[in-house]
């Protein structure tokens, strides 16, 4: 308990005195650069597979001839927007973006950069972990929306290359009996798992005590702890907004 007292104790230090808005703007755009764009690449491998393998999989389950071949679609059209590009999407980021943070920022407080800036009378924790959250919070929206799009399409190409399901039959399914909310489910989702694994990993990182050893540790620790809150959060989330 006094772990989490510690971490609720530092999302407060955030909030605390800081910089000039310029100075928070540029560190921002270089959080979102790093965070964000840095990840396009594995989110969109991963997520093209994942709608790949949704269709053929779907498509074997489903042999019987009273249901439509469009169900095949619309199942992955569903498990995409509902599950698999919010949630499986953020749990790479976590090792991906999260390890990355706690390490940086465990590097820098083991070789003693943040007591300088501490110091200096800078915010620390504002300066360097604040922008971080934040760009979380914008970036993963956008990434999980671009992956629930290639995972949907990653399904189609599957599904026509390999002939378990028409191009007719694919497009009728994937805007049968749509449900525009679930979008916004989808949506709200990256938004609070940015934010947890953001503030998770800064907190496992920014208190790193040690050597090297501990910044890994710090980095491990940050990943399976993040990965956890995921789905504590998917799950809470699920049962209050669906």
């Amino acid at each position: 308990m006094s772990v989490i007292g510690k971490y609720f104790i530092f999302l407060g230090t955030l909030l605390g005195k800081g910089e000039k808005l310029a100075v928070y703007w540029r560190r921002l755009m270089e959080e979102c650069v790093g965070i964000g764009v840095s990840s396009v690449f594995i989110v969109a491998i991963v997520s093209t597979f994942i709608g790949a393998v949704s269709c053929i999989q779907t498509a074997y389950n489903l042999v019987s001839p009273i249901i439509p071949v469009s169900t095949v679609a619309l199942i992955v059209r569903d498990m995409e927007i509902l599950e698999l590009a919010p949630t499986i999407t953020c749990i790479v980021l976590a090792g991906k973006v999260g390890s990355n943070i706690a390490s940086e920022l465990g590097t820098m407080r083991i070789t003693e950069q943040i007591d300088a800036l501490e110091v200096m009378g800078i915010n620390s924790a504002s300066y360097l972990v604040l922008p971080k959250v934040i760009a979380a919070m914008i970036t993963f929206p956008m990434l999980v929306i671009f992956s629930a799009f290639l995972g949907i399409f990653g399904g189609y190409l599957a599904g026509t290359l390999t002939g378990v399901i028409t191009e007719r039959d694919f497009l009728y399914g994937i805007r049968d009996s749509f449900v525009p909310y679930n979008i916004f489910f989808m949506c709200v989702k990256p938004f609070v798992f940015g934010f947890l694994i953001a503030s998770i990993s800064s907190f496992k990182g920014f208190y790193t005590e040690g050597g090297a050893l501990e910044v890994g540790r710090a980095s491990t620790d940050a990943v399976t702890n993040s990965c956890i809150s995921i789905l504590i959060a998917d799950y809470l989330l699920a049962q209050l907004l669906l």
